[in-house]
């Protein structure tokens, strides 16, 4: 059984949102592992669904990019905001998502791949910033999609330069339709995306074993009204129901009249949603926070956590 530390106690706490001693109580309960302790949590109505997007940023640019037919973007990550506000990293940034238009985005390919004017490699050239901006500085992620007619449309929220921010938003859409107003649906696409935050596209493509996660919960949580099996079944199906349309795009409330469904709208201006993909700045990225650390460590009654060496 892993250790019950401040630190694991800090996480599902950051993850779910319960009270310090609940979370203790939902590793001890569960041997220490992190999911089945969020499923604990939620189950005791000690908890909401936890979501990827709810943990801490860390800091650069998203970058996006777009040619007819395909579009990319990248994820560069610095220590700190004020980085992001460098020149130099941003035309770093807005290089890196241009080349990926023309190498894809496998990241071992585009660290590999020459950075226009510097006679370096991408990863060279993070480097030779490394030691000029003095930050460390990764090339995170990189997405690329491209479609056989139709448009790749980009989507930057609050963007710091054109096709820079913190989030960005592809959205793929096939289609015989005229593509300036192609490209006007994929930016409106976007926005839902970069707002609503969905994990699938449709149905079929929601992750298998996220879903029975999420039945699994439900069920728990209606078998606590009394009622019988037959009728548990019905209130898990209409549940699902609902968890599809949080989560699937084609199935979410259209983000702009506050009442149409995706496909609704996409369907009348006669396209087809193929992908998308949205990157949120630092997503899934934890910023390290020793002073709460520790408030949590004494709370819970657990030892402090170590902090790491200063330099002498």
């Amino acid at each position: 059984m892993p250790e019950i530390t401040a630190a694991l106690v800090k996480e599902l706490r950051e993850k779910t949102g319960a009270g310090m001693m609940d979370c203790k109580r939902a590793l001890n309960e569960t041997a220490g592992e992190m999911e089945p302790a969020v499923d604990w949590l939620r189950k005791k109505g000690l908890a909401a669904a936890a979501k990827k997007s709810g943990r801490v940023a860390a800091e650069g640019l998203v970058g996006v990019a777009s040619a007819p037919l395909r579009a990319a973007m990248v994820e560069v990550n610095a220590e700190t905001d004020f980085v992001a506000r460098n020149e130099a990293f941003q035309a770093f940034v807005a290089g890196v998502a241009k080349l990926a238009l023309d190498v894809g985005d496998d990241l071992d390919t585009l660290r590999a791949a020459p950075f226009p004017g510097t006679g370096r490699s991408v990863a060279d050239e993070m480097t030779h910033m490394i030691a000029t901006i003095g930050e460390n500085i990764s090339l995170r992620r990189a997405r690329v999609l491209a479609v056989e007619k139709g448009v790749v449309a980009t989507y930057v929220h609050g963007p710091l330069k054109p096709g820079l921010g913190k989030i960005g938003v592809l959205v793929a859409v096939e289609s015989d339709t005229e593509l300036s107003a192609l490209e006007v649906l994929g930016r409106q696409v976007g926005m839902h995306v970069a707002a609503a935050r969905p994990e699938a596209l449709d149905i079929d493509a929601v992750d298998p074993a996220a879903l029975e996660r999420e039945r699994s919960v439900l069920i728990e949580q209606a078998k606590t009204s009394g009622k019988p099996d037959a009728i548990i079944e019905k209130m898990v199906d209409g549940r699902i129901r609902k968890y599809y349309e949080e989560v699937v795009l084609l199935e979410q409330v259209w983000v702009h009249d506050g009442e149409s469904r995706v496909r609704a709208v996409v369907k009348k201006a006669g396209a087809k949603l193929i992908a998308f993909e949205r990157f949120a700045l630092g997503e899934g990225i934890e910023k390290q926070g020793g002073d709460f650390a520790a408030e949590v460590a004494a709370a819970a009654g657990l030892p402090a956590p170590e902090e790491p060496p200063k330099d002498a």
